[in-house]
């Protein structure tokens, strides 16, 4: 010992870069053995840089980059939250406000001198973030297997193949342990859906999952996965999406690996891109007609998914739906701020309204034929925090499809690379080394935590304003900045009252049936 601390002394220099190799190598694989940090598992030693100018980040920011409400699609202060919510962790923010509150477009939530009692909440199962959709999906049309989702906040369209196997498993256990069901996106149903969680099993214009060897709508394959996996509980029919409507899905070959093929029968290592139009119907009676044959072939609520452009086409789907007395159970409303994957820039940026507009010019269609309180209203397209939840309610949703927020909750840092399979957090990417950095039970624990603090925020702005359950709000509850000394409640500026709340009491809509479980398969 003696000695080496003599050769120490005696060669500095030597000592200090064994040490330095020493170190780093320990860091090195401690790095890439450990699960919870996912930049740090995957890019080992540099991964600590990023934990460390996030930590210096608000002083850099100050003098030379953004500020905290400059970056998009989501600022700082917004992944700030979730972030924190989903690890737990103390998700306040102190000093005030920093938002411009005259801005126009600037909305505020009207709280009451008496609020509701917290301590009179309704408790169920003792998940106090408990908050059921006050409407039954597919009661209406009296399919065989309706459904009351437990939570008003779910997860939204993402595929596996857009996103990773790891990043899939996270959402789905999440979505279990929160109470949500998960929408699995237009790529189909795969192994890692199947964590637990209900399903969204969605049908795009690439029918993947459900079609024959050459491509085309398969009925039969569709009704028996729906047989053998009671998970499923909905099916959604996809006619555009936010982030490009009018355009099929994208999936750059780089992505396309032999699972990926497999399960949605394309080739692997070719782009996969879906057709942007449906061989199934073509027209409006056609549209209503396929959702009735998957209804009748599964029994279980049949709905739609679209973003708004023109109008027309939801003229006559509410004419037909109230001549026919068929048609969805649900009608998702996609905004154009949505989008997950790969787009091209002008369809993110140009095509389909805004999700506010979109959803007054639809929701107003339906009401003026008094069918609107038939349908289950889904709102989708950056709602994924407690105010903008609370608007689209108000002017009318059901219930809220969140998507980014939810990446956001299990690692995704907004390096905007989802198109090229190189997502530094391993979430919307299919390279095996990147993916890794998703441990499925820690993130799925985030994504849970996510959810449930967003419900629990959201019931406490719903108890601030006097109501039991936040389906509650409706447009005089919201005042909409016109600029500067000028608000407007949101019922004046969109022009038209949700359809009223039957609302009895929180207890009476906390019972959640199951599909019966196929005993042989």
């Amino acid at each position: 010992m003696e000695q080496l601390f003599t050769w120490v002394n005696s060669n500095p220099g030597y000592s200090f870069g064994i040490g330095a190799f020493i170190f780093f190598l320990f860091v090195f694989l401690r790095d890439i053995t450990q699960k919870k940090h996912t930049i740090q598992r995957n890019f080992p030693i540099v991964g600590h840089l990023r934990y460390f100018l996030e930590m210096i980040g608000p002083e850099l920011r100050q003098y030379w980059v953004a500020n905290d409400k400059e970056e998009r699609p989501f600022d700082r202060t917004e992944r700030s939250w979730i972030y924190a919510t989903a690890k737990g962790q103390n998700n306040n923010f102190g000093f005030g406000t920093t938002e411009i509150q005259y801005e126009p477009g600037y909305p505020i939530i009207k709280h009451k001198a008496f609020p509701f009692p917290e301590s009179k909440a309704f408790i169920h199962e003792n998940d106090p973030t408990c908050i059921p959709c006050l409407k039954v999906i597919g009661e209406w049309r009296k399919r065989k297997h309706p459904y009351r989702p437990y939570s008003i906040i779910n997860i939204s369209a993402m595929s596996f193949g857009s996103l990773g196997k790891n990043a899939i498993m996270a959402l789905n256990r999440g979505a279990k342990v929160a109470g949500s069901y998960h929408n699995t996106g237009e790529g189909g149903l795969s192994r890692y859906h199947l964590q637990g969680a209900d399903i969204m099993w969605q049908i795009g214009t690439g029918y993947f999952g459900a079609r024959d060897e050459s491509g085309r709508f398969n009925i039969e394959k569709l009704a028996h996965k729906v047989e053998i996996n009671p998970a499923i509980r909905l099916i959604e029919i996809k006619l555009s999406q936010g982030a490009k409507p009018g355009k099929g899905g994208i999936l750059p070959s780089k992505k396309v690996n032999a699972e990926i093929a497999q399960i949605r029968q394309v080739k692997e290592g070719v782009d996969c891109i879906s057709p942007n139009s449906h061989k199934e119907f073509s027209n409006v009676k056609e549209l209503i007609d396929f959702i009735e044959k998957i209804a009748d072939a599964t029994g279980l609520p049949v709905g739609i998914k679209s973003a708004v452009g023109e109008i027309e086409f939801w003229e006559e789907l509410a004419k037909e739906i109230k001549s026919q007395n068929r048609g969805p159970d649900f009608i998702t409303i996609d905004g154009g701020e949505g989008g997950t994957g790969a787009a091209p820039l002008t369809y993110a940026d140009h095509v389909s309204l805004p999700f506010k507009i979109g959803f007054q010019r639809v929701y107003t269609l339906f009401q003026r034929l008094n069918i609107s309180r038939q349908i289950v209203w889904i709102g989708s397209g950056k709602l994924g925090f407690p105010d903008r939840a609370v608007v689209a309610i108000a002017m009318g949703c059901d219930l809220i499809h969140i998507a980014r927020e939810a990446m956001l909750s299990i690692g995704c840092i907004q390096a905007q690379k989802c198109h090229t399979d190189h997502c530094p957090a391993g979430v919307a990417t299919q390279n095996w080394w990147l993916q890794r950095g998703v441990d499925p039970e820690i993130k799925g624990k985030r994504a849970a935590k996510y959810i449930q603090g967003f419900r629990k925020e959201l019931l406490s702005l719903a108890h601030s304003c006097g109501y039991e359950h936040p389906s509650q709000f409706n447009g005089r509850d919201i005042e909409i900045s016109m600029g500067m000394n000028r608000y407007q409640p949101l019922e004046d500026l969109l022009g038209y009252k949700r359809d009223p709340i039957e609302f009895t009491k929180f207890a009476d809509y906390a019972n959640f049936p199951k599909r019966p479980v196929r005993l042989t398969q």
